[in-house]
């Protein structure tokens, strides 16, 4: 026995060093996870991606040079070929063409804002979706976290069974205490090793997941440190960036309208162009010369679909404000049930721990009447199962307190 209790020591220090030397906590996991997150990247490169949609559009309503050649040559062989008349014996271009868009300048900048409201859009998404990841991975964390606070207190208690078990084996042979007493408290050691085994493989399964989240590969075992985790109170719903969403969609709705009215007005295109223009017939070297021009477009009738675009504008804005209007609503009930939560779990915290001291001042009371005889094993084994159960509750209702402290925080991003 003292051999197995000596080996026990043994590993427990080596997994001490080796834990203590791979200790990470909550900032670790969220700065990789933030890092790794290929949604996160998708989103900052589509908003770049709004910014040079931008640019692209300014440059269209800048003046377009481009260089065009036309050689024409039909032969006639024979009396046979194309007519003269019609061809001029073929034509031969070569023109430098400018074309200039008019538009006004609030026309371009309602495009502009258009796309200034896109990028907004992918930055405010970026946003609620890094929220998202936070509030995952400290959730995992906080589980994980949970399986290592149970798996310490498994260990406390091993050693406190390790130690009584020295001392009832050596009062049993001493007859002072039965051998189906002392069996049946070594059923109770016995279990404690095998919940302890369990929640190992959870706790690695619990850590392999939190990996997972963040795009960590690594399988080793580590020990993570208390996520400190500050209640942080959301303000209004009107200042999240969950509500922020609705009110981009609003703007966007508004400036779609915008260019809709816009695309009815008249249209205004010049043109100049310079160069040489022949049929080589007459004078082909007096064929350089230059044109200037204007193109006018002006719509008349397209059969009411500027109404009928307006209509469904103004269907997207009533459906956007019922779902405005319900996001307020929801948000407020949501806070206040996640508060009344914390108040409740935070004042049964404190009615266990009242119980986690009664249970550990029985088992000490019982401790001190074991070596003289006076105390039925059962009524020890009763004690450290009523402790055992009164920790593993605090150890829930922490980490539910924990759970809660997150979900509020999840909501505090403006």
């Amino acid at each position: 026995m003292r051999c197995a209790l000596f080996l026990f020591i043994c590993l427990v220090a080596l997994l001490s060093t080796r834990i203590a030397a791979q200790e990470h906590d909550l900032g670790y996991f969220l700065a990789r996870g933030l890092a790794n997150s290929p949604l996160l990247k998708d989103l900052d490169n589509q908003a770049s991606a709004a910014q040079v949609d931008s640019s692209l559009l300014k440059a269209n309503y800048k003046p377009q040079v481009s260089l065009t050649s036309d050689n024409f040559y039909p032969p006639v062989i024979n009396g046979y070929g194309y007519d003269a008349a019609v061809t001029n014996g073929g034509t031969y271009s070569a023109l430098v063409n400018v074309n200039q868009a008019f538009i006004g300048k609030k026309h371009l900048q309602a495009r502009l804002s258009g796309l200034h409201l896109v990028q907004d859009s992918f930055r405010n998404e970026r946003k609620i979706s890094e929220q998202d990841l936070r509030r995952t991975i400290t959730a995992q964390y906080i589980v994980a976290y949970g399986d290592q606070k149970q798996l310490e207190f498994y260990d406390r208690v091993r050693r406190l069974l390790v130690d009584e078990d020295s001392i009832l084996m050596r009062l049993t042979r001493s007859n002072i205490y039965r051998q189906s007493d002392y069996l049946a408290f070594m059923v109770t050691f016995k279990q404690q090793d095998l919940q302890a085994k369990q929640l190992q493989v959870q706790y690695q399964a619990n850590l392999a997941t939190l990996n997972y989240l963040c795009g960590i590969f690594d399988t080793a075992s580590c020990s993570l440190s208390y996520p400190s985790i500050q209640l942080s109170l959301p303000g209004e719903a009107d200042g999240s960036v969950f509500y922020r969403k609705y009110v981009l969609d609003s703007l966007t709705l508004n400036n779609n309208l915008l260019l809709l009215n816009y695309n009815y007005r008249p249209k205004l295109t010049g043109y100049v162009n310079a160069g040489y223009n022949s049929s080589l017939a007459y004078q082909a070297e007096k064929n350089f010369g230059t044109g200037i021009g204007l193109n006018l477009s002006l719509p008349i009738y397209d059969g009411h679909q500027r109404k009928l675009q307006a209509q469904k504008i103004a269907l997207q804005q009533t459906t956007l404000g019922n779902y405005r209007d319900f996001f307020k609503t929801q948000y407020d009930e949501q806070i206040g049930m996640l508060k009344k939560q914390l108040a409740d779990t935070r004042s049964l915290i404190n009615d266990i721990n009242e119980q986690v001291k009664y249970a550990e001042t029985l088992i000490n009371v019982n401790k001190k009447f074991l070596t003289t005889g006076d105390v039925k094993i059962s009524d020890l084994v009763i004690a450290i199962n009523n402790y055992l159960a009164a920790n593993n509750l605090l150890t829930q209702n922490n980490i539910t307190c924990m759970q809660i402290i997150n979900q509020i925080n999840y909501w505090n991003r403006q």
